[in-house]
């Protein structure tokens, strides 16, 4: 079990690309053992902000640290797991070829494949070369990948699109599971009803913080009945509600597309 320190903190972080403002002036405290929800539309800087905590973005201003350490310490190579949007697999390998060689660079054995394997009901699918699977499997491999060693905080960028709804059912309990052992996990989606399967969410606009909440005080402050309702309650004032956030005036809302290189 981790200790009760914030497991990750932002403190002021921005990010700028190509001269446009992805990312301002957030800040907010990750607890461990939680799973931590980073819900917001397209374009409004999830991955930006995925890639900050990792250590993979270079940022404009501000600090990201990541279990005592700065994002992209050498010390967190083995305490972070990070599942990227696109799929990291190679289509030439199979699945427990992909999973075996990414527990090969971290040092781990053939045990520890057959584990995440089972893990992320990958069983069936393991001698079936990468370029064969579905989305949804693909996305699966990529998750076995990012488990591999147990480690403290597993970042997740959408991990549930193109699943069915079971699987997605499955991999939510799965979460629930893992952040139970003390584990972090930060899953970004922009489906709103994954909000109400959250221990605590991030509701992110245009590279704007709009709220950190947990699901039941976002419908009870917004006085609406789902998480899409209550999304754009705080993003407009609909729904009667007019919460307590800062808005930034417009000329300081710029922000570029998140998956913009």
């Amino acid at each position: 079990m981790m200790n009760k320190s914030a497991s990750v903190i932002v403190n002021g972080l921005s990010v700028k690309r190509s001269k446009m403002l992805v990312l301002e002036e957030l800040s907010f405290a990750l607890s461990p053992g939680r799973v931590i929800g980073l819900l917001g539309p397209s374009g409004s800087g999830k991955s930006t902000l995925l890639r900050s905590i990792v250590g993979s973005q270079i940022i404009t201003h501000g600090t990201v640290t990541v279990l005592g350490s700065s994002a992209g310490d050498k010390a967190l190579r083995h305490r972070v797991g990070y599942m990227t949007q696109a799929a990291s697999v190679y289509d030439d390998l199979t699945v427990r070829q992909n999973i075996a060689y990414f527990a090969r660079i971290l040092g781990l054995s053939a045990t520890e494949v057959d584990r995440v394997i089972a893990l992320t009901d990958l069983d069936l699918q393991s001698r079936k070369l990468a370029i064969d699977l579905s989305g949804g499997q693909r996305n699966r491999v990529s998750l076995a990948i990012a488990l591999l060693g147990t480690p403290d905080i597993v970042i997740l960028d959408e991990p549930t699109v193109g699943l069915d709804p079971v699987l997605r059912s499955d991999l939510w309990r799965l979460f629930t599971e893992l952040a139970a052992t003390g584990m972090s996990l930060l899953v970004s989606s922009h489906v709103m009803d994954e909000a109400m399967r959250c221990d605590e969410l991030l509701l992110l606009r245009e590279g704007q913080l709009l709220a950190q909440l947990t699901p039941a005080d976002l419908l009870a402050r917004t006085r609406t009945e789902n998480p899409e309702e209550a999304f754009l309650a705080l993003v407009g004032g609909v729904g009667g509600a007019t919460p307590n956030v800062a808005r930034p005036s417009p000329k300081h809302r710029a922000a570029g597309k998140e998956n913009q290189p």
